[in-house]
């Protein structure tokens, strides 16, 4: 039996893999200064603003599970603590040290390096499309939850 013609190159697998190789890369090179990428996009998004550790697992793309383990670890090498939230005393935020601070901005030199060397090949402006054309794909997934198909 023959397996069905692709009309179109599997992007599916495609992103995959290009993703999967930059995440390598980045935790090779986050690695010169002690972080996993999860901690520098978790150190990154606090340092924006006041955020709570379930918004900033909502942007860091991250499990309850997963985040909590990335918080007690940046705590334990004193890079952030959780605090009482200046706006809902209810609510625990995750508030970046000044060791922290100075770790993330090395680490964001780092990716941004990495980044930089990832899109290297392309043509200048071959870059600026792809980027643009791979944003509005990113933001297309976001717009909403993915709806299965009922059973036949």
């Amino acid at each position: 039996m023959a397996a069905p013609q692709r009309t179109v190159l599997d992007v599916s697998r495609l992103l995959n893999e290009a993703g999967h190789t930059l995440t390598n890369r980045l935790a090779g090179a986050l690695a010169e200064v002690d972080l996993t990428p999860r901690m520098q996009c978790v150190l990154v998004h606090a340092l924006e603003e006041e955020r709570t550790q379930i918004q900033l697992a909502a942007l860091a793309g991250l499990d309850k599970t997963t985040m909590v383990s990335t918080v007690d670890e940046l705590e334990r090498r004193g890079l952030a603590e959780r605090r009482a939230s200046l706006t809902d005393r209810r609510a625990r935020i995750i508030a970046v040290t000044e060791t922290g601070r100075a770790v993330a901005e090395e680490g964001q030199r780092i990716v941004d390096r990495v980044h930089d060397e990832a899109l290297a090949g392309f043509p200048e402006g071959s870059r600026a499309a792809f980027l643009t054309l791979l944003q509005a794909l990113a933001a297309e997934s976001v717009t909403g939850p993915v709806r299965r198909a009922r059973g036949r």
